[in-house]
């Protein structure tokens, strides 16, 4: 495990830094990659853990607030909770400016005219589906379409194979939403385990639709939920268990990194951006066959797998008879200009990648083995210092363990500094706009 003075390349071109300061190298205002309207809080943020009934209970309270403020059902106040992303002021405020009706209409919500109607239990009807006679008194949807109960609860298990959280009426062009008591109480007499599967997907429609509350990303799960306070969006935080995730985007923590930075260089480590450039840097392209070929040695006469003879300096077309610093009949002046140029920015470019990516990669090792080989032995000694000091009301050796907890977080961050000065500045201490 390298050493972090290893890690550091201390030297620096001091002629080059002053001739830039000289020109005057500006830095952009703006920047995609900094999301500077939405930085990171430099305090601890505001938030906290609860468990499934908790969040259960949360999500009830909400629709019951929507539920008595507009008299209508909990399913409609679900729609319209989830349409403003379960924001309780921005339906205060929509109620305010446009009122009740507009409001539902926007959220795609249809209410029937008549909701106390109910047909008399003689009636009786076909049904458009199934050609079955059933009861009106059976089902009773808001939006007034009737199928017998078997076409209803085939169609809402159909539903929830699809992942719908949300089930729509069958009625032809009908977006009104079916009643959640409803669909529970069919499903619950055929298809028990749909039922309790539609409950899951109502609760974790809170979730998914809330700005404010995740699953703690812990494998296999803790069962807690993290919620953030008002403006807490953009925030590190750490789940009882030990789990720690950035609340915005839900991946593994990455300060200074911001989150879109973050993925960019995911995605650059995961894909073949580099690997392109390796090949554009060491190999050429037969011009016969267009093949990539690299040259391991010899002289500059290579020839391809499919029998073609070309020049290593121009990658042009040749004969076989040649000596050590020339070939016959080839005259080599068309390694010039942008080609060279090209060559020269790809491997300067793959030399830089690669520095960073191993300083990146060392101080991961780092914090890995001090994670699992130091933890260990620290976990060891508070126990022994615990048993060792018992009778001197030695017993609170937290100190050792926060001691431990702080050095991690560093050793987490320390990595990604590489990738914040990857990314954002060129090889010459320019700020970038875009990660290379």
């Amino acid at each position: 495990m390298a050493s972090d003075d290893e890690c550091y390349d201390y030297d620096y071109d001091y002629d080059e830094a002053e001739e830039e300061e000289e020109e005057g190298v500006g830095i952009g205002d703006d920047d995609d990659l900094l999301e500077e309207d939405t930085p990171a809080p430099d305090r601890p943020a505001d938030c906290w853990a609860i468990t499934r009934e908790c969040l259960s209970a949360a999500q009830q309270q909400e629709l019951s607030v929507v539920t008595s403020l507009l008299n209508i059902k909990q399913h409609n106040a679900r729609a319209l909770l989830i349409h403003h992303r379960w924001k309780v002021d921005c339906i205060y405020d929509h109620l305010d400016r446009k009122g009740r009706d507009q409001m539902l209409r926007e959220a795609g919500i249809i209410l029937r005219e008549d909701n106390n109607s109910r047909a008399a239990p003689s009636i009786t009807a076909t049904c458009i589906v199934c050609f079955d006679e059933f009861s009106l008194s059976d089902v009773s949807m808001e939006c007034g379409h009737c199928f017998c109960n078997e076409c209803w609860t085939e169609y809402f298990y159909a539903s929830l194979d699809t992942g719908k959280k949300q089930i729509r009426c069958m009625g032809e062009k009908c977006w009104a939403i079916c009643d959640e008591a409803m669909v529970q109480h069919l499903l619950g007499r055929k298809y028990p385990e749909a039922a309790q599967r539609f409950e899951r997907f109502l609760l974790e429609s809170y979730l998914e639709n809330n700005e404010t509350v995740k699953w703690c990303p812990s494998v296999p799960h803790c069962g807690h939920a993290i919620c953030v306070g008002a403006g807490e969006r953009y925030c590190e935080v750490e789940c009882p268990c030990g789990v720690s995730l950035c609340f915005n985007c839900g991946e593994q923590p990455h300060s200074p990194c911001p989150c879109a930075m973050w993925k960019l260089w995911e995605v650059k480590c995961n894909g073949e951006s580099e690997n392109v450039n390796w090949i554009l840097a060491n190999t050429k392209n037969c011009p016969k066959c267009f093949k990539p070929i690299e040259k391991n040695g010899g002289c500059n006469l290579v020839t391809c797998e499919c029998g073609q003879h070309l020049c290593w300096l121009c990658g042009g077309a040749t004969g076989f008879k040649h000596t050590y610093t020339s070939i016959e009949g080839h005259s080599c002046n068309r390694f010039v200009g942008e080609e060279k140029k090209k060559v020269d920015n790809a491997k300067r470019q793959l030399h830089r990648y690669t520095h960073y990516y191993d300083h990146f990669k060392i101080h991961g090792d780092s914090f890995k083995a001090e994670q699992e080989k130091l933890g260990p032995a620290i976990e060891e000694r508070v126990k022994q210092l615990e048993s060792d000091h018992g009778r001197l009301l030695f017993r609170d050796a937290d100190w050792l363990t926060d001691a431990h907890r702080s050095l991690l977080r560093s050793r987490q961050v320390l990595p990604r500094s590489y990738v914040f000065a990857y990314c954002m500045f060129d090889g010459k201490g320019r700020r970038r706009r875009t990660c290379p």
